[in-house]
């Protein structure tokens, strides 16, 4: 039995990029873009209507940013996962859409095949996108965060135990759930059964938001 295409949503304020991007995630024929949006306000509608599995939200735009559209698509019920759309240097709302919800970025000048291999990463549930790009840019901006948030995060540190602590600290340096176990002497599934529980304590929903409070709690410097 053939397995349906992976459903995607573009969201960008630019035809000419939502252009390129569907042809370049059409020509593979496991995924299908099932619908675009020319702004961010237009998302929720469009995943309500669509059903995609995956997201590729611009951040700037005209009327709604992608960090607004993100937090809304991710507060829906069973959402999609969200892939943002950068040009690095210049969007420091990323971060906040990481803390939003949304699984990972994508740089704009990524390769074709980078592009569709982050698609299908996200949608088979892993959050991390090129683990080593994704701490440098996290790092960056948490060196710019305030001290209010700096000190939510200590606060949520104190509530995980020590174990707790070096997972989180395992997943900030972007290791995977088979490599923590090995490292740490566990079984995958113990791996996930912390993560589980961390998830809750933290009142976080996936892996990039794990590698924020990391930092921003010290326990991996920028």
């Amino acid at each position: 039995m053939n397995q349906r295409p992976l459903r995607v949503l573009l969201v960008d304020d630019d035809p000419l990029v939502r252009t390129g991007l569907s042809m370049i995630l059409s020509s593979t024929g496991d995924i299908q873009v099932v619908a675009e949006a020319g702004d961010g306000d237009e998302a929720v509608p469009k995943v309500t209507m669509h059903a995609p599995d995956v997201v590729l939200m611009d951040i700037r735009m005209r009327r709604m940013n992608g960090l607004t559209a993100t937090a809304a698509v991710t507060a829906l019920p069973n959402p999609p996962k969200v892939l943002v759309l950068t040009t690095y240097d210049l969007d420091e709302y990323v971060f906040d859409a990481l803390g939003a919800g949304a699984s990972g970025f994508l740089l704009k000048e990524g390769s074709p095949q980078e592009i569709i291999d982050a698609v299908r990463v996200v949608a088979a549930g892993e959050a991390m996108l090129s683990p080593r790009t994704t701490r440098k840019l996290i790092g960056h901006f948490v060196a710019t965060r305030t001290s209010p948030r700096r000190h939510r995060a200590r606060t949520g540190l104190s509530t995980l135990t020590e174990r707790e602590r070096e997972i989180v600290t395992a997943v900030a340096r972007g290791g995977t759930n088979a490599e923590i176990g090995a490292a740490l002497h566990l079984s995958e599934a113990t791996v996930k059964t912390h993560i589980t529980r961390i998830f809750a304590k933290l009142d976080a929903t996936n892996r990039v938001q794990l590698t924020i409070f990391a930092y921003e709690a010290g326990l991996v410097a920028p």
